[in-house]
């Protein structure tokens, strides 16, 4: 279901990686708008590291978001694997993430609580689907606003799944936490280094204090 992309076709999409179509920057990675060759609006993740762990990072997404179907969970449409870290092919969502909407561009005097409470109720829907409704349980691993994108009538769309883990089969193992994100990660799995499904109800609890209170 995964749509394959050359190198030279993703280059053309984003007017060879221009500094125009830069979306946003994140740890490990760039993602530029990007539009096909049938037209359609693209999201491409670029690698900024060359190394095994954000290899694995990217194959992880690849692997959790082929897995996913849900409409508050962002679409993974392809992939480039010509290239050392695979590129990935998300739909484009077009009014920016949750933590600019709340904090930024003078966001605040349109951000009314029944809006705010209608984010939250989708984000917490796409949670719950990926705790309790695919064949095996998902771990997203690093919920916070910036992780959550809106389109442009402000649905939530829960995104970056690099951090992201299957639950073990064998209720003895133990998922190793990979990354996750100061203010957000709760302290628990902090000291234990152990991801459950309540590490991201946790996170998902702060997300909810900052849609409520539109404070950082």
């Amino acid at each position: 279901t995964i749509l394959i992309l050359t190198e030279t076709e993703i280059q053309q999409a984003t007017e060879n990686y221009s500094d125009d179509r830069v979306l946003g920057c994140g740890g490990h990675g760039t993602v530029y708008r990007g539009i096909l060759d049938d037209g359609k609006e693209v999201a491409i993740k670029k690698s900024k590291v060359i190394d095994d762990d954000c290899r694995e990072e990217f194959v992880n997404e690849i692997i959790i978001l082929s897995q996913i179907n849900h409409r508050n969970i962002v679409k993974l449409l392809g992939c480039c694997l010509e290239v050392d870290v695979p590129m990935l092919v998300y739909e484009f969502i077009s009014s920016g993430t949750l933590f600019e909407f709340l904090h930024e561009n003078d966001q605040r005097l349109s951000a009314p609580l029944d809006l705010r409470l209608k984010i939250a109720t989708q984000s917490a829907e796409a949670l719950a689907y990926i705790h309790s409704s695919t064949s095996r349980t998902i771990l997203h691993g690093d919920v916070k606003s910036l992780n959550i994108l809106l389109d442009n009538e402000y649905n939530a769309k829960v995104s970056d799944f690099g951090a992201s883990a299957l639950k073990p089969m064998d209720k003895n193992d133990f998922i190793m936490l990979i990354q996750g994100t100061f203010g957000y990660l709760d302290p628990e799995t902090f000291v234990s280094h152990h991801l459950t499904d309540k590490s991201d109800v946790y996170s998902f609890g702060v997300v909810l204090l900052e849609l409520i209170t539109r404070k950082r």
